[in-house]
């Protein structure tokens, strides 16, 4: 009786890949939201100011000037 790690290993890539997945998709859409709407990124600067810097950041590195 062998025990092989094979259906383990499959099993933690699968869980890792998803929640990579999750990570981006979800970050995708903060980006988008702040990146479209005034008043969320007015709501993100009141409840988590290190985001919005972040956000601000990202934008200045790609050459966008002006959102602030």
């Amino acid at each position: 009786m062998a025990c092989t790690m094979e259906p383990l290993v499959k099993k933690i890539f699968k869980g890792i890949l998803v929640t990579e997945v999750m990570g981006i998709s979800g970050a995708y859409f903060l980006f988008n939201k702040m990146n479209t709407s005034q008043d969320f990124r007015q709501t993100m600067s009141k409840k988590f100011p290190f985001i919005l810097e972040v956000y601000y950041t990202s934008l200045e590195y790609s050459g966008i000037y002006g959102i602030r």
